[in-house]
């Protein structure tokens, strides 16, 4: 008989097994309960929203002028491929209704090692994008007020470090809460700083820098970097099972989707064109360095872009805070604040390490979000519904979605890594 832990038949039958044998991987089952069937289509519409919209819009002109004109093909393409692969998660927590979290869709298809595996990368993940949520607040703050220094004694803190940290302070009491009604509170805030950061890129192309039909129309060396900053706006997927495991009518989780990918794609496509008509290949990795500050456009955009932090730094970092304290509850401890807290502190201290935000994000989206957000969905569905699957079109998509991600991971990957090696 095959070992009901390796490969199990169902999460919920192997429940008993997994808390005997492995405590401190249990699934989120707890908080899951207490956020399930709650949290409204609208609302859910903005937490969804806001997963995929943020620091990623900063990047988009910065990724045009990487790969040229039309690389914005290859943009619509990512939209399209995101999108199916958000539907294949949902797909995949519907084949037992017990699903409530993505390592538990990694356990279904694969038994306890596939949980493992999609644990560790998907928490990886969203722990680096609040590292890239911080340095993003940094270097704007800095922009907005250079050469600012606070002094303590015989240590003195200036620039993006101080930033960093009067952020993390800011953004700290948002951590303590793992309501996702709350949490679509903040979603809302991260919409509207959105919609004002394209509006005031707007602005100023018309006031000050003007629009000119500049930049390449192909640069094929720097598709890698383009592809990895496209990938990580669109690749909330390792937040979707929490947003679904939350919602009151989970039939409707398709128009959510279609919602949410609708006005990112319209948002994204936008800023992406219109920073890079401003600015050409001069654009900065954040297109809000490019502005000057003491524009009164500019400062909206930047200020703006202060919200998206604190907006978005609670939903993408509470699936790994209710990860640890289900870890910590097994042993009688329930340390909500204290978890918020040190994962904002460890998250800050990293910022403050590796200030090179166009580079981690090119990490994040080449590495972490193509396997998290496009193959593991497909994989995983393919093993889960392996005997219902036949061969055809769909099929056929799903294994060309694989082999194209693979390539993508490695290409973008090395190309990543070895920009933040020689930039240290």
């Amino acid at each position: 008989m095959a070992n009901p832990i390796d490969v199990p038949s169902s999460p919920c039958s192997q429940k008993i097994a997994d808390d005997l044998e492995q405590p401190l991987l249990l699934p989120l089952r707890r908080h899951s309960q207490s956020t399930s069937n709650c949290v409204t289509f609208l609302r859910t519409c903005f937490n969804s929203t806001n997963a995929l919209s943020g620091i990623g819009v900063l990047s988009m002109p910065y990724a045009l002028s990487q790969g040229g004109w039309l690389s914005l093909a290859l943009f619509f393409v990512v939209v399209v491929i995101c999108f199916y692969t958000g539907l294949l998660v949902q797909r995949c927590m519907d084949a037992d209704r017990c699903i409530k979290t993505y390592p538990e869709v990694g356990q279904l298809a694969f038994g306890y090692k596939g949980r493992i595996a999609i644990a560790i990368l998907m928490y990886l993940e969203l722990y680096l994008v609040g590292v890239s949520l911080l340095i993003l607040e940094g270097d704007n703050m800095d922009k907005m007020f250079p050469d600012t220094c606070v002094e303590f004694g015989s240590v003195s803190i200036k620039g993006k470090q101080l930033f960093v940290i009067l952020s993390s302070l800011v953004i700290l009491p948002t951590t303590w809460s793992r309501n996702m009604t709350v949490i679509a509170y903040f979603s809302v805030i991260g919409v509207l700083a959105s919609v004002l950061l394209l509006g005031s890129l707007l602005w100023t192309g018309i006031a000050d820098t003007g629009f000119h039909w500049k930049g390449r129309a192909l640069n094929m060396s720097g598709l890698p970097t383009t592809l990895g900053l496209y990938f990580v706006c669109f690749t909330s997927h390792a937040v979707f099972p929490t947003i679904y495991a939350s919602m009151e009518e989970r039939t409707r989780f398709p128009k959510v989707l279609v919602i949410s990918f609708v006005l990112c794609t319209f948002n994204y496509g936008l800023v992406a064109v219109l920073g890079y008509l401003m600015y050409g290949d001069e654009v900065e990795s954040q297109v809000t360095l490019n502005l000057h500050a003491e524009k009164l456009y500019s400062k909206i955009a930047i200020y703006a872009t202060f919200l998206t932090p604190f907006a978005k730094y609670a939903l993408m970092i509470t699936p790994v805070a209710m990860a640890i304290e289900d870890k910590l509850t097994f042993y009688g401890i329930s340390p909500v604040l204290l978890v918020g807290t040190l994962l904002l502190i460890s998250t800050m201290v990293i910022a403050l390490t590796v200030p090179f935000f166009g580079y981690v994000m090119t990490f994040i989206g080449s590495f972490l979000c193509i396997i998290i957000s496009v193959l593991f969905p497909c994989i995983c569905y393919l093993k889960i519904n392996k005997s219902s699957v036949k061969l055809g079109i769909e099929t056929v998509g799903i294994v060309g979605i694989v082999i194209v991600g693979v390539v993508i991971a490695i290409m973008g990957t090395y190309s990543s890594v070895r920009e933040i090696i020689n930039s240290m």
